[in-house]
């Protein structure tokens, strides 16, 4: 039994130049997201506004962390509370709120304004920060997660 193998094969450069072309490109467009220079947002609202789309209900809101883990949800003109999200439940709405807080943080902005709500004529439903210009198109994240967001709409404060 021999175990002589042939060591000089020829690597096809054209592919492996291509496959190292399109993780570059991937990187770039990740690390131009991050940085601000590309939209991250499935639909913004500028794209709504320029195909006309109008906005059916809107409402603003604040979140708030509770000592016991709960998060408040409360309505930005009024300040009168629509919901309590338990500890352990509303992980959705805990992962997004999450996120738009933490861009706040970044540029050093407080709580002191509402996050914005709204439903869209073409069905869509966003959730929007008007300090940092932050959007998250809840459409895309399934009816289920939509529904935990939608319902903040028509609950009536108190």
């Amino acid at each position: 039994m021999s175990l002589d193998h042939d060591h000089d094969e020829d690597i096809p450069r054209v592919p492996l130049m291509m496959i190292g072309g399109i993780a570059l490109l991937s990187v770039a467009l990740a690390t131009a997201a991050s940085f601000g220079f590309v939209a991250r947002d499935a639909v913004p609202e500028t794209s709504r506004a320029m195909a006309g789309t109008q906005a059916l209900a809107k409402r603003s809101l604040f979140f708030s962390d509770t000592s016991d883990g709960a998060v408040l949800v409360e309505d930005g003109a009024t300040r009168e509370h629509i919901a309590r999200i338990e500890p352990g439940t509303g992980g959705f709405i805990r992962s997004t709120m999450r996120s738009l807080v933490h861009v706040r943080m970044r540029k050093g902005i407080g709580p002191e304004t509402p996050f914005e709500l709204t439903r869209w004529d073409d069905g869509g439903l966003t959730l929007s920060d008007p300090t940092t210009g932050e959007t998250r198109e809840l459409m895309g994240f399934g009816a289920t997660n939509r529904a935990a967001f939608a319902v903040l709409l028509e609950r009536e404060a108190g």
